[in-house]
């Protein structure tokens, strides 16, 4: 038989809390889980940092990549089989891209990449198109495979549908990442009727489209993303253990540039502080390795980096006050001085952290990221952009939210051993 098109001898299933069961049949996406790459994601938690604040949040890539994949078959397999604007040729395609789309995310994903500049797509392309054990999978299927699901991912690819599956306002990656993450850090927000949403979704040229029958589950899916955002992904205390994450990495970089001399050598950070990663280099940092080094750090003579380190191992994060750069600019430059005075080093110790976000947006041409949005299938046959039938949505609608918090060591300030005139004054500006 062939590759593609081959079928376990048994069904395998993976039980999950959000779906109950992830179902495998085909062979390629059995092999797939099985690589080491795609296994590596048990070693990346979904959430970065927050379990510091929602002490369930310890789920990984790898149960959300399964989510993914779980959510695609069920579109493709039970809602658009034998529709004519489906093309069956393009399932298999479909359900790799779900499964292997964040196959290329670090340690704390989004905190490692803004230190040293990465961009985990352009390293889950590397995975899927380098010597990996994920790639000689794909090329069992065909030599153009591992290409055509590596442009999905990165949106590129001709078949926009396959692509808005994965990747759009409403897709499979948002509709598990809600669910599981509202799941594990036990809040309700994330929750929405999804079992609606797929029965309602439909494929349309090049787009999936929702019956507008299913549009009140959609308002309820978008008002969910929104209430996670700011109640979940933005919590300031999980921002806080990020800002210290942050540093803790920043620190340490800069400690090798200027030769110093740890007492235990970072030999899995030194390709990342020359700027010469390789991709083998970058699979083998994950986040217990990461967490290694945070333990050992915390016994550096480096006053700052082992400061740092037992902050964030032992849950000893910043205080934040409200922040509003545009009126308040002259503040964080006094401040600034009077940290420098009271000998607390501003660089690591006195951050201002910025959260936004964009709950739904409709089409803009020409804007930088084009956002196409989600369209009601109407009775007629017609379509009509979401924002223009639901209320709700159109008071959202384009409404860019965004948050400043100034994070700072509290017990510091509190500490009047030294520079205590210089602590004063600070206490007071934070007031």
């Amino acid at each position: 038989m062939v590759y593609s098109a081959e079928k376990l001898s048994e069904e395998k299933v993976f039980k999950d809390p959000v779906h109950r069961y992830v179902h495998v049949r085909d062979r390629v996406i059995w092999d797939l889980v099985g690589t080491k790459e795609f296994q590596r994601l048990r070693r990346i938690k979904q959430l970065g940092t927050t379990f510091l604040t929602f002490h369930g949040a310890e789920h990984s890539r790898f149960n959300h990549s399964l989510g993914v994949y779980e959510i695609v078959r069920r579109i493709i397999d039970d809602v658009f089989e034998g529709r004519a604007e489906w093309n069956d040729d393009d399932r298999l395609l479909t359900l790799c891209a779900a499964l292997l789309h964040d196959l290329g995310h670090g340690p704390f994903s989004h905190a490692f990449e803004k230190v040293f500049g990465f961009d985990h797509e352009d390293f889950t392309r590397a995975i899927i198109l380098g010597s990996t054990e994920v790639n000689r999978v794909l090329l069992r299927v065909s030599p153009e495979f591992p290409e055509q699901v590596a442009e999905v991912i990165a949106k590129t690819s001709e078949k926009k549908m396959v692509v808005s599956l994965i990747s759009s306002q409403i897709d499979a990656d948002r509709m598990d990442y809600l669910q599981r993450d509202a799941y594990f850090t036990g809040v309700s927000y994330g929750q929405f009727d999804m079992e609606r949403i797929l029965r309602v979704m439909r494929p349309r040229e090049d787009q999936v489209v929702i019956k507008k029958s299913g549009m009140h589950a959609v308002e309820d899916y978008i008002m969910s993303r929104y209430q996670m955002y700011w109640q979940v992904y933005f919590h300031p205390v999980s921002r806080s253990a990020e800002v210290i994450l942050t540093k803790i990495l920043h620190r340490a970089k800069e400690l090798f540039k200027n030769n110093y001399s740890f007492k235990h050598e970072p030999i899995h950070f030194i390709s990342f502080f020359t700027e010469q990663v390789t991709l083998e280099d970058y699979l083998k940092l994950d986040e217990s390795v990461i967490m290694f080094y945070f333990q050992i750090w915390q016994e550096e003579v480096d006053p700052i980096l082992s400061d740092l380190c037992r902050r964030f191992v032992n849950r000893n994060l910043f205080k934040y006050a409200e922040f509003d750069p545009a009126k308040e600019y002259k503040k964080l430059a006094e401040l600034t001085v009077l940290f420098e005075k009271a000998g607390i080093d501003p660089e690591y110790y006195l951050v201002v952290d910025s959260s936004s976000d964009l709950p739904y947006d409709f089409y803009r041409p020409g804007e930088e990221e084009e956002r196409l949005p989600i369209h009601l299938l109407m009775k007629n046959g017609d379509l009509r952009e979401l924002s223009r039938e639901s209320e709700i949505v159109d008071a959202i609608s384009g409404k860019r939210r965004t948050d400043h918090k100034l994070y700072y060591p509290a017990d510091f300030l509190e500490d009047t051993a030294s520079g205590a005139e210089w602590k004063k004054k600070i206490r007071a500006l934070l007031q």
